[in-house]
């Protein structure tokens, strides 16, 4: 696509509608007092621009919802499995591909599979649900950014990168202790940051060096490629495709949430080099998904999620998916909201704690910013902050907070258009332009796991 004009343009055209839930400031008002001022409690017809989650909420091509009627349905030895495994093995070389119903099915079981007494998972950044399996199984999971990743006003271009000097010493440290080290492409908990194609062979070299396994959580890989194409030196010749492929060669195998750049609304997958990890995980699979050649997805499933790992590489899609981020993060920058610098490549994140500095990480600024964009102008965001990643004081103390209080505003893929995002601009100025009066949460109820999912909060 040539990039002549300044106005984005969708690379797609419309051929079907879903009705928004329309509501009034009254209306919300009620509906997060019943929802327990939590966003994930709200119901979807309440909500009018849904930026909770890109997973699985995008809107599929024409060509995967036509895929989806030759889906085989076949229990054991689905055509459509074998379909998929063709796609995912040219793509990614990986020699055992094993489809599950979403990304964090993929990590239970390899964590089940790799667990031990004691274990320690190096990474960039765990996610929600990744850090969650690894402690299920006992083990430690660590992050390893660089220090100035855990700036927002750090701009720099692969705030992703795992800090080499750290891995080596918790490889060092840890021993045998550590079954793999774990990169995330994107890096969703620091702000949907990239990874450079630089620090991937540095890890994967390091990975060898001590025989320790390296995998990538691959959910964003097509926007961490586009990322790598556009401003990693030496690498703007490649195709986002080619640049793909390097990626998941260096690697010994990846988790994928495939409802993120898989294009579709369920699935997931793990993928392995590894002979005997492979069978060993198969067998977990049975137990809790499904056969190997459906992994607890349908065969129409299979087949648009073969579909969408074709089309997400696309570079016309790639450019307008940034632009739009990019689109949304400028128009706020120019208001003065404070992000995550730079813009990542599926949400802008709101640096929640300058955005409302009377509020401290205890009380949940980022709850309070979600809460309020939502009453304001029916838009769901998610905090990424102290209640997502923070713990519980066993004293009865403060939370032991994290180290970034975000707003994730995630846009889902090819469903939004720019009046969306100009009317989501509108609401955030009105938030901002009131934003001393702002006050915050405590948690009257929690889950000892994923506790954003379920509290329950009131504020004070």
């Amino acid at each position: 696509m040539e990039h002549r004009h300044r106005t984005i343009i969708e690379p797609f055209r419309i051929k079907a509608v879903e009705p928004l839930g329309i509501t009034t400031r009254d209306e919300r008002e009620v509906a997060l007092q019943d929802a327990h001022f939590n966003p994930f409690l709200l119901r979807g017809e309440q909500i009018l621009i849904d930026l909770l989650t890109d997973s699985g909420t995008g809107a599929m091509s024409a060509q995967q919802w036509a895929s989806l009627m030759i889906g085989d349905e076949t229990y054991a030895g689905s055509r459509s499995f074998y379909r998929l495994e063709a796609v995912v093995q040219e793509l990614t070389g990986c020699k055992h591909i094993i489809p599950t119903h979403q990304g964090r099915a993929a990590e239970h079981i390899l964590f089940s599979a790799v667990a031990r007494p004691g274990m320690v998972v190096p990474s960039n950044s765990h996610f929600d649900t990744t850090r969650a399996n690894c402690e299920f199984f006992g083990g430690l999971a660590l992050d390893l950014l660089y220090d100035e990743a855990m700036d927002p006003r750090a701009d720099l271009p692969f705030k992703g990168d795992i800090d080499l000097g750290k891995l080596r010493e918790a490889l060092t440290t840890y021993g045998d202790r550590v079954p793999c080290v774990i990169v995330t492409i994107t890096n969703n908990r620091g702000g949907g940051q990239p990874v450079s194609m630089a620090n991937l062979r540095a890890t994967r070299d390091m990975c060898r060096e001590f025989g320790v396994k390296f995998l990538l959580d691959a959910a964003r890989f097509a926007e961490n490629a586009w990322f790598i194409k556009q401003r990693e030196p030496s690498q703007e010749h490649r195709s986002a495709r080619e640049i793909a492929q390097e990626m998941f060669r260096l690697a010994d195998g990846f988790t994928m949430s495939a409802k993120k750049d898989g294009l579709v609304n369920i699935g997931g997958l793990l993928c392995l080099n590894d002979d005997e990890l492979a069978d060993n995980c198969r067998t977990r699979l049975i137990l809790t998904e499904g056969f190997p050649t459906y992994g607890g997805l349908a065969g129409r499933d299979l087949e648009a999620l073969a579909t969408g790992l074709e089309e997400v590489l696309d570079e016309d899609y790639l450019a307008y998916r940034q632009a739009s981020i990019r689109y949304l993060f400028d128009r706020l920058d120019t208001l003065g909201v404070p992000m995550m610098r730079p813009p990542g490549g599926h949400a802008v994140y709101i640096d929640a704690a300058a955005f409302y500095p009377q509020i401290p990480a205890w009380q949940y600024p980022g709850l309070a910013l979600t809460n309020q964009l939502y009453i304001e102008g029916g838009v769901r965001g998610v905090e990424v902050g102290t209640v997502m990643f923070g713990t519980q004081d066993p004293q009865g103390g403060h939370d032991v907070c994290a180290p970034l209080e975000l707003v994730r505003l995630t846009f889902p893929r090819r469903t939004y258009t720019q009046s969306h995002v100009d009317y989501l601009i509108e609401s955030l100025a009105d938030v901002f332009a009131h934003r001393e009066t702002a006050r915050g949460y405590r948690i009257v109820k929690q889950r000892p796991i994923l506790r954003g999912f379920s509290a329950w909060f009131e504020p004070l």
